[in-house]
């Protein structure tokens, strides 16, 4: 069993590179189906979530070769439309190949998707999206089967600006006859991105990142070249670990413009933060204090994912916190973990209490991603030696998490335990 050996209380001081973004290379990969040919993946992370989508990308027939940083994806010859439930299992951002199938095969088989226990993640939008389009929708038991003989472009209106429908509803419409409109469509940097890719592979998509997308679908698709912007909540994370243990560190490559909720926050708190040539630069050289009410919501507003990043870095701090989830009903399970290195925190209904307390050492296991990076981020700032296990969920979304939080200057190590 692999864990963290982390010794706090010592302030940071490094810089490090953000790696590209998790959650713009997964939907640019199922993306890769609708071309017959070879597509060219720049800055994509090496992530367990990202060798599960190259995993289902090869099932279904594809030639996929990854060189560094660089995968390359030659979707000419599908020989199938089904992905295998184990592939299905391992993430959530699988039901993202289910539009790109329907549009290039006409059908695509699944079971419902796996990832993180947050709660109910329903794919309903998903499939509303897809029926509107002219797909009809069989469901037996655990898994879905998705038949189209022609999709045709049409108006949708999501009951909420979803990401992963959004996204879906993207590459099913590359396949629809006409013009398909998505309205109240989610509006986050990933969604720029996967609009970037289309693009480069000739598809005329427009209005991402804002309310109401335009895709123009039916038209030939050509091989292209694209790089994945830097991973947003990456950022997020590095941010809150100098918050959390406090000094100084530059994030290289990183995108001022997408954490600017994150970035207000931590300057709410005391730090300071301001865009660098090279990316991004945090100090905190204080105490940080509590900033009242914050909620979580879609994009603009703060993210989800950096909110349990966030309460790990004010837990640490003084003065009191109050954090309201709006997205996922299961997003404070990290909270026992906090408790457990001695902070004070309360989970009641859809809000999570803090109030400012010096931390302590000690064993947790991460519940979650970024649940596992959140306990993670409150060990830097704990005094003494903590363990922190159930790293197959932490490395799901960092490429090597305690390798870039070394560079910023923390006494982190992964270690093995034997068990006899």
């Amino acid at each position: 069993m692999e864990y963290f050996a982390v010794t706090g209380g010592r302030p940071l001081a490094g810089e490090v590179r953000v790696h590209g973004a998790k959650n713009s290379a997964l939907p640019i990969l199922a993306a890769t189906l609708l071309v017959r040919g070879e597509s060219v993946v720049h800055n994509c992370p090496a992530l367990t979530d990202i060798q599960t989508a190259l995993d289902i990308l090869s099932c279904l027939g594809c030639q996929v070769r990854r060189t560094g940083e660089t995968v390359t994806v030659d979707a000419a010859h599908l020989t199938g439309a089904a992905i295998p439930d184990e592939l299905m299992g391992r993430m959530r951002a699988s039901v993202l190949f289910l539009g790109a199938l329907l549009a290039r095969q006409g059908e695509a088989s699944a079971c419902w998707p796996g990832g993180c226990a947050l709660g109910r993640r329903p794919i309903d939008l998903h499939i509303r999206a897809f029926q509107a389009l002219g797909a009809q929708v069989e469901t037996r038991g655990e898994h879905l089967r998705l038949t189209a003989a022609r999709l045709a472009g049409r108006r949708l209106s999501l009951p909420f600006p979803s990401v992963g429908a959004t996204e879906n509803a993207m590459l099913a419409a590359c396949g629809a006859a006409g013009l398909t409109r998505i309205c109240n469509a989610a509006r986050e940097p990933e969604i720029v991105d996967l609009q970037g890719f289309l693009q480069a592979l000739g598809a005329r998509v427009t209005g991402a990142g804002t309310e109401e997308i335009h895709v123009s679908g039916g038209l030939p698709l050509h091989p292209g070249t694209y790089r994945v912007m830097p991973d947003r909540i990456v950022t997020a994370t590095y941010l809150c670990a100098v918050a959390s243990a406090g000094g100084q560190g530059v994030l290289q490559g990183a995108r001022g413009d997408h954490v600017e909720p994150v970035t207000a926050a931590l300057s709410a708190a005391g730090c300071r933060v301001r865009c660098i040539p090279e990316g991004l630069q945090i100090t905190r050289d204080g105490s940080l204090r509590g900033i009242g009410a914050l909620q979580t919501g879609p994009y603009p507003a703060f993210p989800t994912d950096a909110q349990p990043l966030l309460a790990a870095a004010l837990a640490g701090g003084t003065g009191e916190t109050a954090i309201t989830e709006t997205i996922f009903d299961h997003r404070f399970r990290y909270a026992q973990g906090l408790e457990a290195l001695g902070a004070q925190v309360r989970a009641a209904g859809e809000t999570l209490y803090l109030t400012g307390h010096p931390l302590h050492g000690g064993s947790v296991e991460a519940p979650d991603l970024r649940g596992g990076a959140a306990l993670t981020l409150a060990a830097l700032a704990a005094e003494g030696e903590s363990r922190i296990t159930g790293l197959r969920h932490i490395d799901r979304g960092y490429e090597a998490l305690e390798q870039d939080l070394a560079a910023l200057g923390a006494d982190i190590r992964r270690e093995t335990l034997c068990v006899l």
